[in-house]
């Protein structure tokens, strides 16, 4: 009998290595899949922002010319600067 019992805990020891290895590779096997999706998403974002930022790009060299001489801010400066002496003198 002490010849048995000495093999089976011997065997329960081998099976419990054995399954805990198994799962730990199991474990491993699925990080690096989730890593790499996981990298694979952040390029895929990265290419959409570089497209992105080359689209704005490109429209701002489309209204470069358009936006320079700008008759917006030129008259909105002109009343701005007599509008705020005024209410600056009626404040006071």
């Amino acid at each position: 009998m002490d010849g048995h019992d000495s093999d089976e805990p011997k065997q329960n020891t081998t099976d419990m290595a054995a399954f805990v290895q198994n799962l730990l590779q199991q474990m491993q096997t699925r990080f690096q899949a989730m890593s790499e999706g996981i990298v694979t998403k952040i390029d895929e974002m990265g290419n959409r922002i570089d497209e992105l930022e080359q689209s704005i790009k490109d429209l701002k060299e489309e209204m470069g010319p358009e936006e320079s001489p700008s008759p917006v801010p030129a008259s909105k400066s002109k009343p701005d600067d007599s509008k705020p002496e005024d209410s600056s003198i009626n404040t006071e």
